[in-house]
C-alpha cells in the first residue's frame, strides 16, 4: 500500500520515486493499492518556474490519481488489516500536504489520517517504508524511530537538504547517515528509509536506494519468497 501526496516534486509526490517504488514492488510480485488524503494542496507550483501559481488550487487526491492511473482511494478509508505494509514516496507534498514540515519544521503537525496510518501500522507491527523527505513523518509520529535522509552536511551541494537531519533529531528521532543507494532498517520499529532525491545524483542511484528500501519492507512482512 502506498500513500501519495499529489503529483509533482515541488507541491506533491516526486513522480520518479513513485514510479521506482511501483517498479520494485511489481518485480517482487507485491499487490499495490494507492491512497491519498482528500484535501487541498498547500499551494500549486508552476514547475517550469519553480514559483507558486497564484489563484490556483488543486486537490491532493485528484492530483495523485494521475500517478495511480485513476486507481486510488481516499486515505480515510484505509484499514491496516487489509495491508501488509505501507510506503510513503517523497516529494515536497509530504512536507506540505501530508504535514506542515515545509513551513513549521520541527514544530510541524502531521495530517490526522497520515498520523493514524503510521500509528496503526506501527502498533500492528507492520513495516513502514519512507524515502526522500517523507521520513520526517515517522520522526514526528513515532518518537525514537531511526531514519535516514542521507548525509548531515551539504558536501558542496551533493546533499542540498542535509539540514533536515538536524530537524529529525530535534523531533526526537535518531538520524542515521546512509548513502543514496542504501536503506536504513530500524528493526525495532519496522521503519525502512532511503535518501532518494535528498541527494543530487544520477537517477539509477535513486532507483537502487528505493529498491533496497522496498526489498527490506517486503522482507519485514515475512510474506514474500525470494526476498533476501
Amino acid at each position: 500500500m502506498r500513500v501519495l501526496s499529489g503529483c509533482g516534486v515541488y507541491d506533491g509526490t516526486e513522480i520518479h520515486e513513485a514510479s521506482a517504488i511501483l517498479f520494485h514492488l511489481s518485480r517482487k510480485g507485491a499487490e499495490v493499492q494507492m491512497y491519498a488524503p482528500d484535501v487541498l494542496q498547500m499551494h500549486v507550483i508552476d514547475h517550469t518556474k519553480g514559483q507558486p501559481a497564484e489563484a490556483e488550487s488543486r486537490n491532493v487526491l485528484t492530483e495523485s490519481a494521475r500517478i495511480a492511473r485513476g486507481k486510488i482511494t481516499n486515505l480515510a478509508k484505509l484499514t491496516t488489516q487489509d495491508h501488509d505494509a505501507v510506503i510513503f514516496p517523497g516529494g515536497f507534498g509530504a512536507a506540505k500536504n501530508l504535514s506542515t514540515f515545509a513551513v513549521d519544521g520541527k514544530d510541524c503537525k502531521v495530517h490526522k489520517e497520515v498520523e493514524r496510518v503510521l500509528q496503526e501500522f506501527h502498533k500492528a507491527g507492520k513495516p513502514i517504508g519512507l524515502c526522500c523527505i517523507s521520513p520526517v513523518l515517522a520522526a514526528k509520529v513515532l518518537p525514537g524511530a531511526e531514519v535516514t535522509v542521507g548525509h548531515e552536511a551539504e558536501e558542496g551541494g551533493k546533499w542540498p537538504y542535509a539540514g533536515t537531519a538536524g530537524a529529525i533529531k530535534a523531533l526526537g528521532a535518531k538520524h542515521c547517515v546512509k548513502e543514496v543507494t542504501e536503506a536504513h532498517v530500524d528493526l525495532k520499529n519496522k521503519v525502512v528509509t532511503t535518501p532518494a532525491f535528498m541527494c543530487e545524483t544520477e537517477l539509477h542511484h535513486i532507483f537502487e536506494g528505493i529498491g533496497a528500501m522496498v526489498k527490506n519492507v517486503l522482507k519485514l512482512t515475512g510474506k514474500y519468497s525470494g526476498v533476501s
